[in-house]
């Protein structure tokens, strides 16, 4: 955790990392596949989808990149300055 890599999910870098757990740890995914994200693209994957959600079928990067939401943030995110501050929020479904 916290480490000066790329993620995984933009490419942006170098910038810190936090680990993702493809499958929610809820679910079974403790040991299982992880993937090093920017903070930003955590959140946004956290406040896009349930973790039923992720454990069910975005479990992994390809499949979180071809979800047409993602897609478009990750087109956006991609444009940022690496050490901004992005704010993330939750959406409407998921409230």
């Amino acid at each position: 955790m916290a480490q000066q890599e790329s993620c995984e999910l933009c490419g942006r870098g170098p910038i810190e990392t936090t680990e993702h757990h493809l499958v929610p740890r809820q679910y079974g995914g403790a040991e299982g596949p992880t993937a090093e994200l920017c903070k930003a693209c955590h959140k946004q994957i956290h406040a896009l989808f349930t973790n039923a959600e992720l454990a069910g079928f975005y479990n992994t990067i390809e499949r979180l990149r071809d979800h047409p939401d993602m897609e478009k943030y990750i087109k956006w995110v991609k444009k940022q300055d690496p050490q901004k501050k992005i704010t993330i929020k939750k959406a409407n479904r998921k409230k």
